[in-house]
This record gives C-alpha cells, structure tokens and sequence, in this order.
C-alpha cells in the first residue's frame, strides 16, 4: 500500500467495500458492517465516513434500513478525491535538506526527483477509480464484502475458512503459557 495517514488509508478501504456493493438495490451498508469486513476500527470508520459524506462522495442515512451507499457510480469517485479529504495534495514536498533551499536558492541534488515521484503519485490516485472495485454480474459474487446465510458477510462468518483461519491464528498468538489448560502443552 502507498503511504498515506491513516485515515485515508481507511477511507479507501471503506470506499471499496462500498463499491463492491454498489449496484444492490437500494443496499445501504452500516459503519460497523464495512469495519467488520475490512477489520477496522469501528469508531475511525464511521469518522471516515462521516468525512466521505461531507465532501458528497458518501451519501449516509440514519435509522433502520440507514447506512452508507457511495453517493456517485464507483467509476466516478477517483482515489485522489478520497485521500484529497485526508491529505494535503496542494502542498509541494518539502525538500529534504529544509524550507530554505528549493525555490529559494539552487534546488538540492533530490528536487527533480521528488517533484517527479510527487506527479506520478497525483497521476496515479487522479487515474485510478473505485470502478475497479465494483462486483460485476459476470464474474459473480466474491466471498469478501457479499453476505452469506443469516445475512452476514461472508469474510466474517465463522463458518467461513479463510476466517476460521484467521481467527484461530489470533487465538494462538494471544495465548500465552500462563493462559493454557492444564492438558495442554505449550507450543514448542
């Protein structure tokens, strides 16, 4: 993943997931749902969403039946405007040897290349779309963001392998030899 803070990069997982939706009629997905299936924090998620909503990318609804839907087709909403909300795209890099340098004397020995890693980063969040996330009909459903019997979603139905899986992994990792029981033996 590129680096960016942590909040856009959990706008852009919120907003995939989103995408991988859009198209249902009339689904609108809960800040918790999108947390579960991304395995985010709830609190950050439904901060990201309320942001996403006020910069018109999301369109929320409160109340039974409420949540969140992408408020434009995925093929529309690029990953700069959803980092854009997070981020200071505006602001040239700082150049590495301080303020005083680039644009006020000669330009360091980094300056070209970091101004052309800073377009190539812009080109390539402007270029790229959420359209990429979107669940076609053809290709079918995909276990991860589609919900599964009871209405669950599938990545977090315990039934589920993959996250049997993971969860059983987490388990492991948590325990320590202090925690066993007595007829287990620790792991070696």
């Amino acid at each position: 993943m590129l680096r960016f803070a942590k909040l856009s990069q959990q706008a852009i997982a919120a907003a995939t997931y989103l995408a991988e939706r859009y198209g249902e009629a009339g689904v609108r997905v809960s800040a918790s749902d999108i947390a579960d299936a991304r395995e985010l924090p709830r609190a950050l998620v439904a901060k990201v969403l309320a942001a996403l909503s006020q910069h018109g990318l999301v369109s929320g609804a409160p109340g039974p039946g409420g949540g969140y839907a992408l408020a434009r087709p995925p093929e529309e909403i690029s990953l700069y405007e959803l980092v854009e909300v997070f981020e200071k795209m505006d602001v040239r890099p700082m150049c590495p040897f301080g303020p005083n340098w680039c644009g006020v004397g000669p330009n360091c020995p980094l300056h070209e290349a970091i101004s052309a890693a800073a377009a190539q980063l812009e080109g390539f969040l402007r270029q790229h779309h959420l359209g990429a996330f979107r669940r076609r009909e053809a290709e079918g459903p995909s276990t991860r963001g589609t919900t599964g019997p009871g209405g669950q979603d599938a990545a977090s139905d315990p039934q589920d392998p993959r996250r049997r899986k993971r969860v059983m992994k987490r388990s492991s990792a948590m325990k320590s030899p202090n925690t066993l029981n007595p007829e287990e033996k620790p792991p070696e």
